[in-house]
């Protein structure tokens, strides 16, 4: 059994989810020394790359290694159907998840066009798009073997030789679980997650504020663990994302989070344990109001802000292209030594 069939396989029960959150790994002290020692060395001011040099020290830090790695780039897409879609939040049927699959295996969406760019490898994985979710205004989405099965097969996705994760998802009616999964985690107003999404006009944003509201006061405080949160109103793909996130840090494997709905499902992580997403990145900043509120109470400042809201994790693609340039200057660039160059004065 390899160590990634043997970390899901281990996970059949929310209480198994919650033992492995109690035990994460940190980061590597020694490997972020490293990093910073060769950084003090190399050509160029100090601080004169900015963030760059924050990022190349996070990779070694997370990867537990220097010099870190950044060759091998792997897009993760989950996709899944909500039954919340019976409320008219979307502008789009249900139907068009299980299209937007196939056009990302055929290669015609945006996603696969980033991955070639920046060198990635996608994976798509669907789950059971011809079995929504229950609609979480009436009943919980998932029941906990659900739940849990997706998480497993979220955490199955992360190989083992992957140097950075990119997670991404599609699922019509997700951006208004992702509202509710944040007002859950998070609090305030409904009205204060909700945005257009795939497009909806005024109308389709007071049904899905009415969605948020009644699905805050049918589970009521169940929703405090973060946990039966995303069961109770999250997706499959939205617990796909859960799982992938805890793999990678099981696996020492950073991350790189794409837009609202991706960032509102590892924020269950980050709910159970205020440092359950040091290991991740937000990659770009969606012009999804929630998205900003959530960038916020995960204190995390998103590396890219383009006005993108597509989700597909086009925008985690994007970034892996920063990222793997932050480690490939920490790595390429020569010593002041190397280069017979004087150093600062004093």
């Amino acid at each position: 059994m390899s160590e990634r069939q043997s970390i899901s396989q281990t996970v059949t029960s929310l209480d198994d989810v919650r033992r492995l959150m109690a035990a994460l790994p940190g980061p590597d002290e020694a490997a972020a020394d490293r990093a910073a020692d060769h950084e003090a060395q190399l050509t160029k001011p100090a601080g004169a790359l900015g963030r760059l040099e924050e990022l190349s020290a996070w990779v070694a830090a997370w990867q537990g290694a220097h010099p870190p790695r950044a060759d091998n780039l792997r897009v993760c897409v989950f996709a899944g159907n909500h039954g919340v879609v019976a409320q008219g939040v979307s502008a789009f049927p249900a139907s068009v998840t299980e299209q937007m699959v196939a056009n990302f295996e055929a290669g015609g969406a945006a996603i696969n066009q980033i991955c070639a760019v920046v060198g990635a490898r996608l994976k798509i994985i669907p789950l059971d798009l011809d079995e929504p979710t229950e609609d979480f205004t009436r009943a919980p989405a998932m029941d906990e073997a659900a739940c849990v099965a997706a998480i497993a097969t979220g955490m199955a996705a992360v190989e083992d030789d992957v140097d950075i994760l990119c997670l991404g998802e599609m699922g019509i009616a997700n951006t208004t679980s992702a509202a509710a999964l944040s007002c859950a985690l998070f609090g305030g107003a409904p009205a204060g997650w909700i945005g257009a999404g795939t497009g909806v006009d005024e109308a389709g944003r007071m049904r899905k504020r009415v969605a948020v509201e009644q699905a805050m006061a049918l589970h009521g405080a169940a929703l405090a663990d973060p946990w039966e949160a995303l069961r109770r109103v999250g997706g499959r793909e939205l617990a796909a994302i859960a799982g992938a996130v805890l793999a990678a840090r099981l696996k020492r494997t950073p991350v790189l989070l794409d837009g609202y709905v991706c960032s509102a499902a590892a924020a269950v992580l980050a709910a159970d344990n205020e440092h359950g997403l040091d290991h991740c990145q937000l990659a770009h900043l969606s012009v999804e109001p929630g998205h900003r509120r959530l960038a916020d109470k995960l204190k995390k400042t998103p590396l890219l802000d383009l006005a993108m809201r597509l989700g597909e994790g086009t925008g985690a693609a994007l970034a892996a292209g920063l990222l793997r340039a932050a480690v490939r200057t920490h790595n390429g660039m020569a010593t002041f030594a190397d280069a017979k160059v004087s150093e600062k004065n004093g």
